[in-house]
Parts: structure tokens; C-alpha cells; sequence
């Protein structure tokens, strides 16, 4: 098998994840069926390109994840709307700089993404030398620790920690 292509087992198991999903949300009707097989097969084709075969998750390291991020989301989404709603909100907002570990290249990219996902913090930039240029809305917080924090938490859901972007 080339190097360059992409085990079967792959595509199979990605498959069956898309395909399940589909199901979870569309629910099992026979009639749908032929559109969930493919929106599954578009879905392990566009997941194979932007997501390759080396690129290994740590089952356990995503479960760890999950269950830090899930009540650290809702938290600060509440604290956000705290602010919102406040008579006088208490904002400090700003940009913090942030070197991450992370080489360039599909780790960097995905630890954006989740970062971008938490109220509060939204990365806006990345420089070729890992630093990353954070918009947050309120410098006051511990925002360059707290990303230290959500980097060392999304490496430990990659097999390899991130080492190979």
C-alpha cells in the first residue's frame, strides 16, 4: 500500500461514525437512508483530505477533554451573559499574545478552533513563530494561563501530543 494512501479500516470506521451520526440525528427512517450513506461517504472523503490517517486521536485524552470543556464552556458562557445583561458591564477587553507549542499545520489549526469555541476568548491571528493573538473580553482574567491550560488539555486528545502539526 503507498504511503500516501489511507488504510481501509479508516475509512470504514469513519464511516460508520458519520453514518451513526446521521442516524442520531435524523432518526433511523428507511427513506433517509440513501442521503445519510451520501452525506456518510462525503463526510469520510472531506474528513480523510482535511483530517489524515496519521493523525490519531487518544480516546481517553478526548473523554478527559470533554469532560474539563463541556462545564468550562457553560461557565464562562454564563459569565459572559453575567456581563452582558450587567447595568454596567464589567469589561476589560482586549488582546493578549500567546505562544503556543504547537507547530504550524492541522494541530494549531483544530486547538484554534476549540479555543474559539469558549466565550470569552477568540483567537484572531496566528504568526508563523506559534504566537497567537487572542481577542478576550476581559484582560483582567488569567487568559494566557487558562490558554496554557486548554493547550495542554487539547494535546493530550492527539496520539502523538501534537509534536507533528
Amino acid at each position: 500500500m503507498p504511503e500516501n494512501s489511507t488504510p481501509r479500516h479508516v475509512f470504514l470506521t469513519r464511516g460508520a461514525g458519520f453514518l451513526a451520526l446521521w442516524l442520531g440525528l435524523m432518526g433511523p427512517a428507511m427513506k433517509d437512508l440513501p442521503v445519510g450513506v451520501v452525506a456518510a461517504a462525503a463526510a469520510v472523503w472531506t474528513s480523510t483530505v482535511l483530517w489524515p490517517a496519521r493523525g490519531s486521536l487518544s480516546f481517553p485524552g478526548v473523554l478527559r477533554f470533554l469532560v474539563r470543556f463541556l462545564p468550562q464552556s457553560v461557565a464562562a458562557g454564563i459569565d459572559v451573559a453575567r456581563r452582558a445583561f450587567a447595568p454596567v458591564p464589567s469589561l476589560q477587553p482586549g488582546f493578549v499574545t500567546y505562544r503556543t507549542a504547537l507547530p504550524a499545520g492541522m494541530a494549531r489549526q483544530a486547538c484554534c478552533a476549540v479555543m474559539s469555541l469558549q466565550p470569552g476568548k477568540l483567537p484572531v491571528a496566528a504568526e508563523a513563530d506559534g504566537t497567537l493573538h487572542i481577542h478576550c473580553l476581559d484582560l483582567r482574567e488569567p487568559v494566557a494561563e487558562q490558554l496554557a491550560a486548554d493547550e495542554a488539555a487539547f494535546c493530550e486528545t492527539l496520539q502523538d501530543g501534537g509534536r507533528n502539526g
